[in-house]
């Protein structure tokens, strides 16, 4: 087994940048990104691109998986809601498929672990299901690849937003290489549900956003 290397799931997101900044602490990384409808123009595209070389992987890959439309892609949280409850089965089976993508990489490359950006939060419920289901993850994981050894590692699973954020200041994340914004346009909108979502986050974390002091200037 290759202990030095760490499959990443990326999409771009803050997210998938500190779930990869944390593996980049412990290993080297092979980043991977799910293209559930190419678009090489995409923001989000573009992010994940420029997060390819800050973190300078030593292999990247990008995964075409158009029967994934509509889904979640990689590293965005899992909303758990406690006024508005979502079962997350389904959710969870759709992170499975992504996951399975992964591991095939992952013996291929004999790697260590891999590493995905989902969050779910302090909702002691929620937290518990999805544990659960990466628990049985790594087991099913670790026999088939014959790599007892290989781990599913989720380092954000029950951080609240500005925690990811704080968490990503001291793994020196590249906040300013990541897109929140549901628009593809050359600056974020501010005003949609992920942009409103990363701007408390920032607040909350007391940290300024990169993204919006670049913007600036």
């Amino acid at each position: 087994m290759a202990k030095d290397l760490a499959i990443v799931l990326s999409n771009g997101s803050v997210n998938s940048a500190v779930a990869a900044a944390l593996a980049n602490q412990k290993f080297r990384l092979v980043m991977l990104q799910a293209e559930i409808a190419p678009n090489p123009g995409s923001r989000t595209r573009a992010a994940y691109e420029q997060q390819v070389a800050f973190f300078k992987p030593y292999r990247e890959h990008s995964m075409s998986m158009p029967f994934l439309q509509g889904m979640q892609p990689p590293g965005d949280p899992i909303v758990s809601d406690p006024r508005h409850p979502t079962p997350l089965g389904p959710q969870m089976l759709e992170l499975l498929t992504l996951v399975s993508a992964a591991a095939r990489f992952a013996g291929m490359y004999q790697a260590a672990a891999i590493y995905l950006g989902v969050r779910v939060g302090s909702n002691a419920d929620a937290l518990a299901q999805v544990t659960e289901y990466v628990q049985i993850w790594n087991e099913l994981l670790q026999l088939p690849c014959n790599q007892p050894e290989l781990e599913l590692v989720v380092p954000l699973l029950e951080l609240d937003p500005w925690q990811v954020i704080d968490v990503g200041f001291q793994a020196n994340a590249p906040f300013d290489r990541t897109w929140s914004c549901v628009e593809e346009t050359s600056d974020p909108c501010w005003a949609c549900p992920g942009c409103r979502q990363r701007e408390q986050a920032f607040m909350q974390a007391g940290k300024p956003d990169p993204l919006r002091v670049v913007r600036k200037v």
